[in-house]
């Protein structure tokens, strides 16, 4: 356990869900874990008591795995009880991937926000702007080089759809502050900006528990980034103004985070993630004394080696730090001969 982490209460230790297991966490509320086919190897899930059947909060990727392990949750820790609606925190693979699934075996609605929902569809269809050939161009432009790298990048043109072959075609909008009954208990929405469209996250004031999605995450940072269908955004002023709407939550508050362990500290948290993004703030700000690309910032944020997945995030999040001291007026942004954009230190 690193410094920061250590500054956080694991109230259920080094407790992991067994594949196709239920971990009960607090009243009518359990914690289920899929597997994952990239670095960030799992997704926790939530199972919800609702009565005569259960909500799901998030559902895994479309995978042979995840199948089998929820096939394995129908006849064992659901006892048969059906699934009564699927919510998803966010479009991302991992939370959408087998909705449509999941919907169609139980005629269960869908219930996401509509930023999320619009977008996961464009996402799933593999339309142009949003399918993931289109990062490459993108990426050229921020200094993308080499065939290697580029083939990469062009063989994740399917990728999305891949791990979310459909969406359902209807769904339950949620917004910010509505209150969602489920079961006996009343969850309120809050949504958050830039890790995604329109994120919920879920907090049950009787409980004082919070699923947080990806919005607040115990170990790693919440991936900020900017991408080829919203080319100038300024993600991360989003992100970290968002973080400002979980203020009012209780110190005592239980954390359910899509990746890592339950913890609390949820404002010891949130000022860890603060100061790091001021942290990485300041180092591009100071690479910036000589103009550069978001690809050249990559190695100062990322000092490991990537693969094609984890560029393309890389990427986009230096992008993101970027584009917020440009926001700012810190730095200037300028295209050179070869059509890349650089940063530099505003004069």
């Amino acid at each position: 356990m690193n410094a920061l982490e250590a500054q956080l209460d694991y109230p259920f230790g080094e407790t992991l869900p067994a594949s196709a297991a239920a971990v009960p966490l607090v009243a009518g509320l359990a914690w289920l874990r899929m597997p994952l086919p990239f670095a960030l190897d799992h997704i926790n899930l939530w199972l919800l008591d609702d009565g005569e059947g259960y909500t799901t909060v998030d559902c895994g990727v479309a995978s042979d795995a995840s199948r089998a392990a929820w096939q394995q949750l129908f006849t064992g820790p659901m006892a048969g009880r059906p699934l009564r609606r699927v919510l998803a925190t966010h479009c991302h693979p991992d939370h959408i991937g087998l909705a449509d699934w999941l919907c169609q075996r139980f005629a269960a609605p869908f219930w996401i926000t509509t930023g999320e929902y619009g977008f996961g569809r464009m996402m799933s269809a593999g339309l142009p702007g949003v399918d993931g050939s289109s990062a490459v161009p993108h990426f050229q432009r921020h200094g993308l080089t080499g065939v290697a790298l580029t083939a990469q990048l062009e063989t994740r043109k399917h990728y999305f759809p891949s791990l979310v072959p459909s969406v359902p075609l209807a769904y339950t909008r949620m917004q910010h502050d509505d209150l969602v009954t489920i079961g006996a208990h009343q969850w309120r929405v809050i949504t958050g900006f830039g890790h995604s469209p329109e994120h919920a996250s879920l907090y049950c004031a009787a409980l004082k528990v919070l699923i947080s999605g990806d919005m607040v995450l115990p170990r790693i940072s919440t991936n900020v980034s900017v991408f080829a269908v919203e080319p100038d955004a300024n993600p991360l002023q989003l992100y970290l103004d968002s973080l400002a709407r979980f203020a009012d939550l209780p110190d005592d508050t239980l954390v359910l985070p899509s990746h890592g362990r339950p913890f609390r500290g949820l404002h010891t948290r949130i000022v860890q993630l603060l100061e790091h993004h001021a942290a990485r703030l300041a180092e591009v700000l100071a690479a910036c004394g000589t103009p550069q690309s978001a690809m050249d910032i990559v190695p100062l944020m990322f000092r490991r080696p990537l693969d094609a997945h984890q560029l393309s995030f890389a990427l986009g999040e230096a992008l993101a730090h970027l584009h917020l001291l440009w926001a700012q007026g810190r730095v200037q942004r300028q295209r050179d001969n070869d059509g890349i954009f650089r940063f530099g230190v505003s004069r």
